[in-house]
């Protein structure tokens, strides 16, 4: 099933949307780490090791999360070029070449493929 110019329109507009949303999401999060710790914003002078212990790990959930994030955006921007430059190469299966369906498109405008694998 070939997409529609309708669906297509719509397609390239999710993937603006999603790239827009990561990208403001990483940009909080490179804000957020710039500024002080939890304790510090809620004016606590002196920190306990569980304070610390705590946003060492709040800290590293941070990062997997802006790495995850990162890995996002460029499944998207992989996508976006996709469907710029190589237009019959957008919206299928990269392993089968069959057509991905509108309905998963839908749901996530960057997939590769037309199953989740799992």
């Amino acid at each position: 099933m070939t997409l529609t110019k309708q669906q297509l329109q719509h397609l390239e507009q999710r993937l603006l949307e999603e790239r827009a949303r990561v990208t403001a999401m990483l940009e909080r999060q490179e804000l957020a780490t710039e500024t002080e710790t939890p304790s510090e914003a809620a004016g606590d002078i002196a920190a306990t090791r569980v304070d610390r212990g705590t946003e060492s790990q709040f800290q590293e959930l941070d990062v997997i999360n802006a790495e995850r994030a990162t890995e996002e955006l460029a499944d998207i921007d992989a996508a976006l070029d996709r469907f710029y430059n190589n237009p019959d190469a957008f919206g299928r299966d990269e392993r089968t070449g069959q057509p991905i369906p509108f309905a998963r498109l839908d749901i996530i405008p960057w997939a590769r493929t037309a199953v989740t694998s799992g």
